[in-house]
């Protein structure tokens, strides 16, 4: 049996003897991809002018990039300890994406908190770039050859170390396009309902596909005897689960209140003093 996809090579290309990695190639288009789907939506949400996206991302990517090496490297610290110097070297792979939405989303928080902007409004703006830039960096995954599966028979298994595995980058990236079609989905027909309600959506989507996906990796980060992603995760769609339904309840409460602000409105003058015409009774 062989791989339906062929052994990658690394390395794209070279410029002046420097080594340009299909890895950093895919999260640059991930990255580009997600800012296009923001620049484009972005007046459904107020933000004028649309350059106000680009400010965003020049400060919640750099930091959301840092957060990503910084959290990988925490928990494989053994890895780097004797080569403090190979911390910086990303473009070789190593980056937790958990790392990257708590920096990524603390940054433009913060950021449009400053800006005196509504936080859920922009993250809502952010998730369905958010989904689509991670599926297309999954690829980066398979031409690093990481990030893979145990060994299996299936015939979509792909060829690492010269051992048949599941595609896992190819599971992941699926189930992020499939959720940034859904959050697409769910602004487009009008079931947005209440600001967060993407972002949140998304947390709870992912947390779920990523928990399954983590038990099929064999080069899992851990806490303990634990997969560290799969506690996040889980943490993340139970946390996800209940600010749902909180701001779905408070969206449902203002939104009840603004009625009966408006029916109270409509209704006729009964004061005492109104007057009455005397032949159809009404004032």
């Amino acid at each position: 049996m062989k791989s339906w996809l062929p052994v990658p090579n690394p390395i794209a290309f070279k410029i002046f003897g420097l080594e340009i990695r299909w890895y950093a190639i895919m999260l640059v288009l991930g990255i580009v991809a997600g800012v296009i789907v923001m620049y484009i939506r972005a007046p459904k949400y107020g933000v004028e002018p649309r350059d106000r996206v680009l400010d965003f991302m020049l400060w919640v990517v750099p930091i959301g990039t840092i957060g990503c090496r910084v959290y990988y490297v925490i928990f494989q610290w053994d890895q780097y300890k004797d080569n403090f110097w190979s911390v910086f070297e990303i473009w070789k792979g190593g980056i937790a994406i958990h790392g990257g939405l708590i920096f990524g989303i603390t940054t433009a928080v913060l950021l449009v908190r400053h800006w005196k902007q509504s936080p859920l409004k922009w993250l809502d703006l952010v998730a369905p770039g958010l989904a689509l830039a991670q599926s297309i960096g999954r690829w980066g995954n398979y031409f690093n050859s990481e990030a893979h599966g145990r060994p299996t028979t299936l015939p979509w298994a792909i060829e690492v170390d010269g051992e048949l595995v599941h595609p896992t980058f190819l599971y992941a990236a699926i189930w992020d396009f499939l959720l940034f079609l859904l959050l697409i989905w769910i602004e487009k027909s009008g079931r947005r309902k209440f600001d967060g309600q993407l972002i949140i959506t998304h947390l709870i989507v992912y947390s779920f596909g990523r928990f399954w996906n983590e038990g099929l990796r064999t080069d899992n980060l851990m806490i303990g005897n634990l997969r560290q992603a799969q506690v996040i995760s889980v943490i993340i769609f139970v946390c996800g689960i209940a600010l749902y339904i909180f701001l779905s309840k408070k969206a449902k409460r203002k939104a009840q209140t603004a009625a009966d602000i408006g029916d109270a409105e409509t209704l006729p003058d009964r004061r005492p003093d109104a007057e009455v015409d005397p032949e159809t009774g009404s004032d």
